[in-house]
């Protein structure tokens, strides 16, 4: 596959607990988003970058995990992932995915199995891996 490149602007007006921010891709998916202090450190609605850090994740994971069953001949119905960060003393230090999977004729102990050994191929864990840690449950649905 040919090298791709993606891109998105962050742009932030004022100080850091009055101030705002927009957040743009030109895909329009994010298209003056706006984010905030509160945003980011008071749970008030609306996106972060924190979030949208574990929205990449999560939608990562669950095409890499996708992939790798494939790959080895169980096509599953469907993946899910649930990515939570962790942002503690001024740092992003932790990752947790929560994955389900509807896979016809495979058992929860390989479905698990899988699922660490396809976590090691997912391009944002191997970005994130070196500055945090990433922790992994996958549970096979009936």
């Amino acid at each position: 596959m040919a090298a791709i490149e993606r891109n998105a602007t962050g742009t932030w007006h004022g100080d850091l607990k009055s101030g705002n921010g927009l957040i743009d891709a030109p895909s329009g998916v994010l298209n003056q988003t706006p984010f905030s202090f509160a945003t980011r450190f008071e749970n008030a609605k609306g996106t972060n970058p924190e979030e949208l850090i574990a929205a990449a994740h999560a939608a990562c994971f669950s095409m890499a995990f996708s992939n790798f069953l494939s790959g080895k001949g169980h096509v599953p119905d469907e993946i899910s992932t649930r990515a939570t960060i962790s942002l503690e003393g001024g740092s992003i230090n932790k990752m947790h995915l929560e994955t389900t999977g509807r896979v016809p004729g495979l058992d929860d102990a390989t479905f698990k199995q899988m699922a660490e050994e396809a976590e090691k191929s997912c391009p944002v864990s191997n970005l994130l891996r070196p500055g945090l840690t990433i922790s992994l449950n996958a549970t096979l649905l009936s």
